[in-house]
């Protein structure tokens, strides 16, 4: 028999290779990395995987959004009493505890004392209220008509855009005028509607108060051990957030009023009072409910007071909102909601462009409820990475589902869990050693 001809593994002799698979043989042993293509590859089907993942997503955004369009004559009554609830529940709760009244009779008494405060305030208020409601609609035209001639006569701007930016801004006043005098619905259905509403939300109201604490330990019973933990932990802290916001915005709002109203009697601006209504309630819509009451006032002033009465009146109003946003806000809030102004902002622009005024004065506390559960969801993240698998769902409080497990607690035990998963993976490579060494 000849001599075999020697061959490679790859049944090629030697001598015979090509420049190129010899350096292509140099750079697999030098330990380089996969070829160009498939690098370029891998990016574009990681890429095609997130895109679908996102369209998905917008879809059923939506999807979302066209429900909540058509069920929003239903949903808006339960936005409304959850925001009520969440600022009746401490009330609630002390006379339940407190006081030991039945969790029916706490809750009954707790709705009839708001309602009852409400409309003791309603009855000190209205009369002036009413008497000056349509005055500040007609200053504030009259107040766009001096500023005008003001303008006009001062030479900063070319006159025909003074006169279409104005004659749409007095255009958009008088066909709202209605709306700014007194907020109050027109026609016997939609007054209906809201007595409908209203009715709607007292009995929500009633009986979030006095069944509310059972939700969340029947939400975590249906859910399952894993995600009702996970569901309870993240809805206590969406109902605390949701709470803390309405009533220190509610106090925030009360404070501006006050500094407001008390600065306007003493420039001497008439219609004071409803002024300082008009900022108490444009204070529960961020940013925009501010700058409109402040420009209705400054308006006021303008046509009452003048020009140097007018300009009082503005430094009055930059000095409150400084003192605002500077002071009570971090201070009352201790900036809880961490929320940054441009997404209050178009968190606010779009909810009263889909859903009117309603949408307006709930976007911001729907915005904050979303960005808990959008924080909750990267802690989870950074837990399941730190443990090296999948997280397990926070121990709820043996003594008290509905307490916080505070975060310290949280951070000992997810530390205790690392180490321990790190110690067990340490013994299994020291006995695999040694029974390998064995």
């Amino acid at each position: 028999m000849s001599e075999s001809t020697p061959r490679d593994d790859a049944g090629v002799e030697p001598g015979t290779r090509s420049a190129e698979a010899a350096a292509a043989e140099t750079v697999s042993e030098l330990g380089a990395g996969p070829r160009k293509e498939a690098v370029i590859g891998r990016g574009i089907a990681w890429s095609a995987t997130w895109s679908a993942r996102w369209i998905l997503i917008a879809i059923a955004l939506v999807i979302l959004g066209e429900i909540v369009g058509k069920a929003w004559s239903i949903l808006m009554p339960v936005a409304l009493a959850l925001l009520v609830t969440a600022v009746l529940s401490p009330i609630a709760g002390f006379f339940e505890h407190r006081a030991k009244f039945p969790p029916a009779l706490a809750a009954a008494a707790t709705l009839l004392g708001g309602v009852g405060l409400v409309t003791y305030g309603i009855y000190l208020m209205a009369p002036s209220v009413a008497n000056g409601s349509t005055t500040i609609a007609d200053d504030a035209i009259k107040g766009i008509d001096e500023l005008q001639k003001w303008v006009r006569d001062s030479n900063l701007f070319n006159k025909e855009q003074i006169d279409d930016f104005l004659a749409a801004a007095q255009d958009r006043l008088e066909k709202s005028a209605s709306v700014i005098a007194g907020g109050v619905l027109t026609g016997v259905s939609a007054l209906t509607s809201a007595v409908i509403n209203m009715v709607v939300v007292a009995f929500l109201v009633f009986f979030f108060l006095k069944d509310g604490r059972h939700f969340r330990p029947w939400l975590r019973k249906v859910a399952g051990p894993g995600v009702g933990a996970h569901l309870m932990e993240v809805s206590s802290r969406a109902w605390d957030t949701l709470g803390g916001f309405i009533r220190t915005q509610a106090m925030v709002s009360g404070i501006d009023a006050v500094l407001i109203g008390s600065g306007l009697l003493i420039i001497g601006v008439p219609l004071a009072i409803p002024l300082a209504v008009l900022t108490f309630f444009g204070g529960f819509v961020p940013i925009i409910g501010a700058i409109t009451a402040g420009a209705i006032a400054v308006l006021v002033a303008l046509v009452s007071n003048g020009l140097t009465g007018a300009l009082w009146v503005l430094l009055l109003i930059v000095v409150v909102q400084q003192i605002e946003g500077n002071v009570l806000s971090p201070m009352l809030q201790s900036k809880s909601m961490n929320l940054h102004p441009v997404v209050v902002l178009l968190s606010v622009t779009l909810g009263s462009s889909l859903f009117g005024i309603a949408g307006a004065f709930l976007a911001v506390p729907t915005t904050a409820v979303a960005a808990v559960f959008f924080r909750y969801l990267l802690e989870q993240v950074d837990r399941t990475v730190a443990l090296g698998g999948i997280a397990p769902p926070p121990r709820p409080d043996e003594e008290d589902e509905e307490k916080h497990v505070p975060l310290a607690g949280v951070a000992h035990k997810v530390g205790s869990m690392v180490t321990a998963v790190r110690s067990r993976r340490a013994a299994r490579r020291h006995g695999s050693g040694g029974g390998d060494g064995a």
